[in-house]
Parts: C-alpha cells; structure tokens; sequence
C-alpha cells in the first residue's frame, strides 16, 4: 500500500491517541468524516495498523520489575530454536522475545512483580528449556526513553 501524506498524519495521530474520535480525526487530518473512516478502514485491512491496545503502568498492576534476559543455546540448530520459542511464546513474563545477531541468540524483555519473581521466572522457566547454554541479565536503572510509536515520514 502506498501511503500518501494524509494517511501518514492519520498514522501520526492514532499512534499519539488511539481513542480519538473520527470527527476530530478527520479535523486534524482536514478531511471530513466519511473519507477519513473509510482510510482508517483501509489502512486497517491492509495491516498498516495491526491492532489497538491500552498501555498499561507497570508498577500500577504489579509488574513493575523490567529486565533484559539475553539467551545463547547449546546448538545453532532450527530444532533447539523452535523448542525455546515455543516456551516462552505464551509466558505472560515475556513482552518480547527477538531473535538477534552477535554473541547471544534471543533478547527478552521480561516484567514481572519483583526480583524475586525474576529470580524464579529465570531458574525454574527459562533455565529448564531443553537448549539453553545460558543467560546474561540487565536490569535498566532509569528509562530514558519509552515509546511504542515508530517514526512515519
């Protein structure tokens, strides 16, 4: 999909405020209403935008605790990736997991409750997976940045 300047500027708002309302959307956008649902719609369809979510604070629900869990395997094999993907795919700890380059092979971002929550997390989940060599932790002291909103020129 091409995206032309207004569907840019409607990527911009909806990042900053996904709740806005198509009649100040579509101000903000200088359309009127009816075309600029049909372009939110269409970006839609098209996975442009994937989906909304509530971000929520962390320390307000318990899982205010955030680490970086890099993880080297045993073996650079497919069979070994699969195993380590399939079990943390579905664990609520892990808000992300990639694949990376470099001396490790997968970067996780994992909140929980505390460090002692970390602690159990890391020695009876993460260690017990089948493959993993093992693990490097970093714990940020002080977030300088936190967006999820990417950069649309």
């Amino acid at each position: 999909m091409q995206l032309d300047p207004i569907d840019r500027k409607i990527l911009r708002l909806l990042q900053e405020d996904a709740q806005i309302q198509n009649q100040q959307l579509a101000e903000r956008v200088g359309l009127s209403p009816s075309p600029c649902h049909r372009r939110v719609r269409a970006l839609e369809a098209d996975g442009v935008i994937r989906r909304y979510v509530a971000l929520v604070d962390g320390k307000a629900i318990g899982a205010g605790f955030v680490a970086y869990v890099e993880v080297r395997l045993e073996k650079q094999a497919q069979a070994a990736a699969a195993r380590f993907e399939k079990a943390v795919a579905d664990r609520p700890e892990v808000l992300e997991c990639v694949m990376i380059t470099g001396e490790y092979d997968y970067l996780m971002k994992i909140a929980v409750a505390d460090l002692d929550e970390f602690r159990a997390f890391l020695t009876e989940t993460v260690a017990r997976i089948d493959g993993v060599a093992n693990m490097r932790t970093a714990i940020p002291l002080k977030a300088v940045k936190a967006t999820t909103a990417l950069r649309i020129p």
